[in-house]
């Protein structure tokens, strides 16, 4: 039997982290009933190779994809046949033990010119009500296809409970709340609303889709507070650039499979709660751009999986004493940038060989740079600018020459280098680090102005992961390569 090759890949990949795998070849998926109508022939067939014979697709089913169809402009489907034998790419059908079709995914928008699932008329497409009349349907996928006609997420989409597993609205121009009715569909394993411009608040109904492994309502206009919810198998949590307040919810803690969390660009407030020690999966927390004011609770060291750290242009207003990070032996990026942290840099950092990424500049942090600093031997990209640091540089010719420009040490006057460090050897000609010779005292500070109007303005940071177009907060490409690996764990996960 040949091997299955599920279409899920192929639409969580650019869903989720904008990876896109290029098929060509029109298909739609066959399924058979061995004792149980939802069992699955292992095999891939294209619309020439689906000449089984009498096989139809069912006549309600075939009259609501034709309205479907009509209604996102695609009036050319009226023209086949029979669509599950018809050659088209966006659709899938399965075959019941009685030799008849079934419609189990529909799937629209230009994703790229690989992936191209039927286009929609963006200045006068709607989400047809017929889709309830395909009682096997699993997966809905809509991009980019109201976004000059835009209209509210239809509450009849809560009446497909019994079946749909993926729904994807994605930059799709909804409006309005996001419809109780979703709550409905507890079978649902993703929903994707990512980037419309959805307002009012997260229902709380949502918390019956206790079966979800992905919930993206990134990009819209969502208010209030992150409701006490619980989902038992999700991995990947995205509420990033909305407008929500409050503090972050402890019930949290008990999602206890999460991959992904990105709550930020909001207005939340408080401190990160306790319970997020339970999260032993987590890879990825970026609570950055927000409003959190409390001191790094000593808990988060008990997330031992996690890889990158992003808290960012958050009040914080506190000292580090080291013991936060104690347990993270796995980070890689260390991201603290403006957070108002006061005191010495802890030791501790130094012992965390596996990072690779540190942002501590513009804070008020005081004293020496670490010398276990020079023992981390993977860091590519170090930031301590705009501090209040001092004494000699702990770095080598070697480890300065690795980091290059990403090495940022200007606007802190009491900093220096050892003539016989090799830290100038390691530097571009052309970069000016903002800091002088020990001996020779520190730099001046018209050094280090022009330093700050230079090299500081003209050198962005690679893009932040999984973030919308156009974003203008910037965070190392390690972190979008993070994302991919997320990304791939997931998707191992749900097929």
């Amino acid at each position: 039997m040949a091997t299955f090759f599920s279409t899920q890949t192929l639409l969580l990949l650019p869903l989720l982290m904008s990876l896109l795998l290029p098929f060509s070849m029109p298909f739609t998926v066959i399924v058979s009933d061995s004792g149980n109508q939802s069992s699955i022939i292992d095999g891939l067939q294209n619309g020439f190779s689906m000449n089984l014979s009498g096989a139809q697709t069912e006549a309600h089913e075939q009259e609501a994809v034709y309205d479907i169809m009509k209604a996102t402009g695609n009036a050319w489907a009226t023209d086949i046949p029979d669509v599950c034998r018809g050659r088209w790419h966006g659709i899938e059908c399965m075959l019941d033990k009685d030799n008849v079709y079934h419609v189990v995914s529909l799937s629209f928008g230009a994703l790229s010119d690989d992936t191209a699932f039927p286009t929609c008329d963006p200045t006068s497409s709607y989400i047809s009500q017929s889709i309830t009349k395909l009682p096997h349907i699993r997966t809905l996928f809509f991009y980019r296809c109201l976004s000059h006609n835009p209209q509210p997420i239809p509450s009849f989409l809560g009446q497909l409970g019994p079946t749909l597993q993926t729904l994807v609205l994605r930059e799709n121009g909804h409006v309005g709340p996001i419809p109780n009715e979703l709550g409905n569909l507890t079978r649902l394993k993703v929903l994707d609303l990512h980037k419309n411009s959805i307002n009012g608040s997260i229902p709380v109904s949502l918390g019956r889709l206790t079966g979800l492994k992905s919930l993206d309502l990134s990009g819209n206009r969502l208010t209030g507070s992150i409701p006490s919810l619980s989902f038992p198998v999700l991995n990947v949590l995205d509420l990033n650039r909305n407008l929500l307040t409050g503090s972050i919810s402890s019930s949290l803690g008990s999602c206890h499979s999460l991959i992904k969390m990105d709550f930020s660009h909001n207005r939340l407030s408080g401190s990160i709660p306790d319970s997020f020690s339970g999260l032993k999966e987590l890879i990825l927390m970026d609570l950055s751009q927000n409003r959190l004011s409390e001191p790094l609770p000593i808990s988060i060291r008990s997330l031992s999986s996690l890889q990158a750290l992003i808290l960012e242009g958050n009040p914080m207003s506190t000292t580090l004493n080291g013991e936060e990070f104690d347990g993270m032996k796995g980070l890689t990026i260390l991201i603290l940038s403006n957070t108002n942290l006061h005191g010495p840099i802890p030791d501790s950092l130094g012992r965390l060989t596996n990072l690779r990424v540190i942002h501590l500049d513009q804070n008020c942090l005081n004293g020496s740079i670490p010398r276990n600093f020079k023992n981390l031997k993977n860091l590519s990209e170090l930031k301590l600018n705009d501090n209040q640091l001092s004494g000699p540089v702990p770095f080598g010719r070697e480890m300065v020459w690795r980091m290059r420009r990403k090495l940022r040490l200007h606007n802190n006057t009491g900093l220096c280098y050892d003539a016989d460090s090799g830290f100038e050897d390691g530097l571009d000609s052309s970069f000016d680090s903002g800091i002088g010779l020990c001996d020779k005292g520190r730099p001046s500070s018209a050094k280090t102005v022009q330093h700050l109007s230079t090299t500081a303005k003209s050198l962005p940071l690679a893009s932040r992961v999984n973030k919308s177009s156009g974003a203008d907060q910037k965070v190392p490409i390690l972190v979008m390569l993070l994302g991919q690996t997320i990304v791939v764990v997931l998707i191992l996960l749900l097929l």
